[in-house]
């Protein structure tokens, strides 16, 4: 977390910022474990100040804020980031704040709470050299049925292992394959070069039907309560979960048998038996 659709919706969020000029930029002291800011501070500002925001979009599960000049603002909010335009959680673990130019008055903030998030001003050199299509597969939201079984069907992964990975596809993360596998009917354990045909399309379908359900209900709010939309909400999707965090409780869609926990490369996975064969 957060995953595809809370990074959209946190970009829909602070697209209003778009036209507005970077007047300030402070790194408000803390105590707490700081987070990895590059370039330092200080060429951070002086690269910054003064630049007209052209466009915000995402990455992934990258937020990408596009400046005059070509340069560009990633933030990558790693497990327990917000990136908004008001009202953070707290001020406690806020970790950045854009002033912004304009009125009524607005700013760009990041807030974290873990202390692993990451913000990085890259060059458009740099920012191919770090998030071009060598570094990060096709956004899931957009990839083709034909696209996703060619990039992952030579594998000898578990499938669930494989979604997760960016470099293949981007933008799904733990709990997102977890719910669109069980939506597919297929074992998380299934190795890629062995699903079928009919498994492929099933997968795409499921791929594009939960990430769009996930983005109308504005993403999903775990039980640390950490990911917040607009004026300090919760998500809404986390309540149409069917197998994630559902461990021991019935499945939702056969009834039949419990929601099983596994590991799969140090990650929980949730997936029903039944339906899940």
């Amino acid at each position: 977390m957060p995953e595809l659709p809370e990074v959209e919706t946190m970009c829909r969020g602070i697209k209003l910022l778009a036209g507005r000029r970077i007047r300030d930029l402070r790194r408000p002291r803390s105590k707490l474990r700081p987070i990895l800011i590059s370039p330092r501070i200080g060429d951070f500002r002086r690269r910054v100040i003064g630049k007209r925001i052209l466009a915000i979009g995402r990455l992934g599960k990258r937020v990408v804020v596009e400046l005059e000049g070509g340069d560009r603002i990633v933030f990558e909010p790693r497990m327990s980031g917000l990136v908004l335009s008001a009202r953070p959680p707290d001020q406690e673990h806020l970790r950045l704040v854009f002033e912004l130019s304009g009125r009524p008055k607005r700013q760009l903030l990041f807030w974290n709470l873990r202390g692993l998030g990451v913000v990085r001003l890259l060059s458009p050199r740099r920012f191919e050299q770090l998030c071009g299509p060598d570094k990060l597969g096709p956004d899931a939201l957009d990839i083709s049925a034909a696209t996703l079984r060619q990039r992952l069907a030579g594998s000898r992964r578990a499938i669930k292992v494989a979604l997760l990975d960016q470099r293949t596809l981007a933008g799904i993360g733990n709990l997102y394959a977890s719910e669109i596998l069980h939506r597919a009917g297929i074992h998380p354990e299934l190795l890629c070069n062995e699903l079928p045909a009919a498994a492929w399309k099933r997968l795409h379908c499921a791929t594009r039907s939960v990430l769009d359900q996930a983005i109308r209900h504005q993403g999903s709010t775990l039980r640390d309560g950490t990911y917040r939309v607009g004026r300090n909400r919760p998500g809404g999707f986390q309540v149409l979960h069917r197998v994630y965090q559902r461990a021991g409780q019935p499945c939702t869609q056969c009834g039949k048998a419990d929601i099983v926990r596994i590991v799969q490369a140090q990650r929980s996975t949730f997936f029903c038996p039944i339906c899940q064969r």
